[in-house]
């Protein structure tokens, strides 16, 4: 197995422990006198052991610790180096933070048990409080350096996960950011779609019609219908680029659509769909004075809108009746239009306008449901009609 490189901090400190270590040898500065070996080059080889560990106190922290401690122990039989030892208090330390999890648990418990146990056997073997005072320096080579490793460790373990979670928010607060970005760029489409698409279906069908038929007096009304059209679609076009602008506070009262404006509503659409043979009723059941959250209120007269576009483009001849109604906490829209054949003129369809009035529903939370049911083509959106729903 291939040792990692060594880390540049570590082999200066086993550099500077080994000089240090061999000038302290050099005059004769041992830690005790008359040992069990008392040649004199003999503390050199804990020191250069000890000094070969540090190289590897980040590497591999846990073999470095075990070697540290032969060394150390080794160490004791002889007249001893203080670099050799404050050497082994860095290579506990370095264990602990730089070893395993399990590791980094273990020592601090482990050198704490080595320290009582020496300080107890010594206290029945020599019976007096020099014991004390060799536990205590155990304990300061030992089992403080390892409660050091572990609380530094606890505080980078902690800075990690609050560095962890503070990324973790600011991914979560740019994909909702982005989301919303979406989602606005979805809305605005719906509300240009709706906007606009009715007034461009209308020119479209009216110019084609001014085109194929060489009559100054169908001429003269298609063009009339067109200008109108236009207009309108310029207006609605100001508003929206008005509310896209106007990024504080709420949009005037009047600048939103209301259910109270479908009898104007309609009368376009007859102007509109007079080339098709189209006849367009409004029946609303509504009770008097009863009020709708906005959202809802723009929701309702957009299908409506789109509803009565799509008729103008695809319906065949006869009559497309809306109804509109409120029962207990539901509001309820409803557009019949003959399905067949059209006859003369038409404009070409992408399907927006029903995936839009979908979305809108569902945005609320209520239910839509476009099919055709033998010969009408039938909407039906039912919306929640409570002030909840203004919320969605």
């Amino acid at each position: 197995m291939t040792l990692p490189r060594p880390h540049r901090i570590d082999l200066t400190i086993a550099v500077v422990g080994l000089v240090g270590g061999v000038i302290l040898w050099w005059f004769g500065l041992y830690v005790a006198q008359g040992h069990l070996v008392g040649l004199r080059w003999a503390p050199l080889v804990p020191l250069a052991v000890m000094s070969a560990v540090e190289v590897l106190r980040r590497a591999v922290p846990r073999t470095a610790l075990v070697v540290g401690t032969l060394a150390i122990t080794a160490d004791q039989f002889t007249n001893g180096s203080l670099a050799t030892v404050l050497m082994f208090t860095d290579v506990v330390y370095a264990a602990v933070v730089y070893g395993s999890p399990a590791s980094a648990r273990r020592i601090p418990y482990t050198t704490g048990l080595i320290t009582v146990g020496i300080t107890v056997v010594l206290l029945i073997w020599w019976q007096n409080a020099y014991a004390l005072l060799v536990g205590v320096l155990t304990g300061m080579i030992s089992f403080l350096p390892a409660i050091t490793g572990a609380i530094v460790r606890n505080h980078r373990e902690a800075a990690d996960a609050a560095r962890l979670r503070a990324e973790q928010t600011a991914l979560l607060a740019e994909m909702d950011r982005a989301q919303a970005v979406v989602a606005e760029r979805a809305r605005m489409a719906r509300e240009l779609h709706d906007m606009v698409a009715n007034h461009l279906s209308a020119i479209a069908i009216h110019s084609t019609a001014a085109l194929s038929l060489d009559e100054p007096a169908t001429t003269r009304r298609a063009l009339t219908v067109i200008r109108e059209n236009s207009v309108a679609g310029l207006a609605e076009m100001r508003r929206l680029i008005g509310l896209l602008r106007d990024s504080g506070g709420e949009p005037e009262p009047g600048a939103v659509p209301r259910l109270d404006a479908l009898d104007s509503l309609l009368a376009r659409a007859r102007a509109n769909g007079s080339a098709g043979g189209l006849e367009f009723v409004l029946e609303d059941t509504r009770p008097p004075g009863g009020s709708l959250p906005a959202p809802v209120e723009l929701a309702a007269y957009r299908i409506v809108q789109e509803s009565l576009t799509n008729a103008v483009k695809h319906a065949a001849p006869g009559t497309v009746r809306v109804r509109v109604g409120r029962s207990g906490g539901a509001l309820t829209v409803a557009v019949d239009s003959p399905y067949g054949q059209r006859p003369g003129p038409g404009a070409p369809g992408t399907g927006s306008g029903l995936v839009g009035m979908r979305e809108r529903t569902e945005l609320l939370g209520g239910e839509f449901r476009a099919a055709a049911s033998g010969p009408v083509w039938q909407v039906r959106a039912v919306l929640p009609a409570d002030e909840r729903a203004g919320d969605a």
